[in-house]
């Protein structure tokens, strides 16, 4: 038990230093190492396996509403990034260019993708013609580079992967339609296979995606209170498409612009789940995108039968959960503890005792419950547990962006808030920027989270300046 001990102690508390436990679970879990290339990270296996089911799941969400995947080169030229300028703009402190191919100097500097909407719009230009060509609903798995000037492992990083939905439309409806779809899309993701409940709404004109005529977006509560931009939907209207020449005959025979869209979310995932569930012990992972949704650890395995036992079980039960079986020499203390680490949803126990009583131990991760289970319906029950952890999970979060959850009405109250709750502020808006700037500079940070979508109208003037309160608006610190 010692190696226990030991194990559990090399995690920072969270209550003393959240930064610090955040980044012991990262690297202790081994989800990811540093590389030499400053704020690109390596994704270790088990880090790049919770990827992969997060986007298998969302990937199969996305074709079920007609999405198509495609690929997009990872070089822009710089002639094309410019035609769309305040999406130039946007970006231009974060790009990376290349200058040279080879042994020679580039006649025109190439862009890393920081993101891919001006591709898509020349790729476009090309294939659509006529109203029948519509919609294209497109979306690419892929990385991005944004050269961020304070990197954190999953949060923002330089180098990091992501989807990024592109779509064209035949009318303006269509396309916000699209663009709230695609934000709902997101949201029953979020709740059903990662257990986060999240705040919904539309970002301020201050906040919107460099381009966009409207931004949408899903704003997690992470466990200390602080807000992470979990994903967004933005709405483009018929800018780019001007901008890039793109154009159709409409069903009256007339030539006109579509109506773009564009989503995406990002490995930025993987560290909302480790600061929402995670504890002190490690990770905790929701069942649908743990890699190993149940670990058998046999217990006194060098007594006959057990280690047979244990095996035919993990195998009878791998044909419909991601399963593991740690037959290793190390004692089940340490194997406990290691697991727990990794936030396995459901460990499962076998002894000699059990192979007595035809039963097994089921021991949740999230509460250490302990569930003493028949092998004849060992299937059911630990289906059932999976999803008692999943519930435990999303009812956990909802409760901590509940009571992290405040409201002010004057600057006063938004302030002594700011200083002494963490967690989101509803406040009242006018709707000025101006407000927006003061709010943030007077608070140390506070920001417009969004105008969430079920609006509430507690006060008749705006936080900050006393005029007439025009929005509803969640404010609140951000990763």
């Amino acid at each position: 038990m010692a190696e226990n001990k030991k194990m559990v102690e090399a995690i920072t508390p969270m209550d003393v230093d959240f930064a610090k436990w955040y980044t012991d679970i990262v690297r202790k879990a081994e989800l990811m190492d540093y590389s030499s290339v400053k704020g690109c990270m390596v994704i270790e296996p088990y880090g790049y396996a919770i990827w992969e089911n997060i986007q298998r799941d969302l990937d199969a969400r996305f074709k079920k509403v007609g999405v198509q995947n495609v690929y997009m080169p990872l070089l822009i030229p710089e002639s094309l990034l410019q035609k769309e300028k305040d999406h130039v703009a946007g970006f231009a402190p974060e790009v990376a260019w290349v200058t040279q191919g080879g042994d020679e100097q580039l006649a025109e500097r190439l862009c890393i993708r920081p993101t891919s909407e001006t591709l898509f719009c020349e790729h476009f230009a090309k294939v659509i013609e006529s109203y029948r060509d519509l919609p294209k609903i497109y979306n690419q798995w892929c990385s991005v580079m944004r050269w961020e000037k304070t990197t954190r492992p999953f949060l923002r990083s330089s180098e990091f992967l992501w989807q990024e939905g592109h779509t064209m439309h035949e009318t303006a409806e269509e396309a916000k339609e699209e663009t709230l779809r695609m934000l709902g899309v997101y949201r029953d993701f979020y709740l059903e296979s990662l257990a986060i409940p999240a705040i919904t709404g539309q970002k301020t004109e201050k906040e919107k995606f460099a381009g966009a005529e409207a931004t949408y977006t899903i704003e997690p509560m992470m466990h200390n209170g602080v807000a992470l931009q979990g994903g967004t939907s933005h709405y483009f209207g018929d800018g780019f498409a001007k901008s890039f020449g793109i154009t159709f005959t409409g069903r009256d025979n007339t030539l006109q612009y579509p109506h773009q869209t564009s989503w995406g979310v990002s490995t930025r995932m993987i560290g909302a789940i480790i600061m929402v569930h995670g504890d002190d012990n490690g990770l905790v992972l929701p069942p649908a995108i743990a890699p190993i949704q149940a670990v058998v650890i046999p217990v006194a395995m060098h007594k006959e039968g057990v280690l047979e036992n244990a095996r035919a079980l993990c195998d009878r039960l791998s044909a419909k959960f991601r399963m593991k079986i740690d037959d290793s020499a190390q004692s089940p203390g340490w194997k406990f503890s290691q697991y727990e680490m990794l936030g396995v949803p459901v460990r499962i126990e076998l002894g000699p005792k059990d192979i007595e009583k035809n039963q097994c131990v089921l021991v949740r991760r999230d509460n250490r419950e302990k569930i003493f289970a028949s092998l004849d319906t060992i299937e059911e029950t630990l289906e059932q547990t999976l999803r008692d952890v999943h519930d435990a999970l999303v009812e956990k979060a909802r409760k901590n962006l509940e009571e992290k959850t405040h409201y002010a009405k004057t600057l006063d109250e938004m302030i002594e808030i700011s200083k002494n709750k963490p967690g989101f502020i509803n406040a009242m808006w006018c709707g000025d920027a101006a407000c927006e700037d003061k709010i943030k500079e007077v608070t140390g940070g506070v920001k417009s989270r969004c105008i969430p979508f079920n609006e509430e109208h507690f006060s008749d003037t705006c936080v900050c300046c006393g005029k007439p309160a025009l929005h509803h608006v969640v404010w609140g610190r951000q990763y």
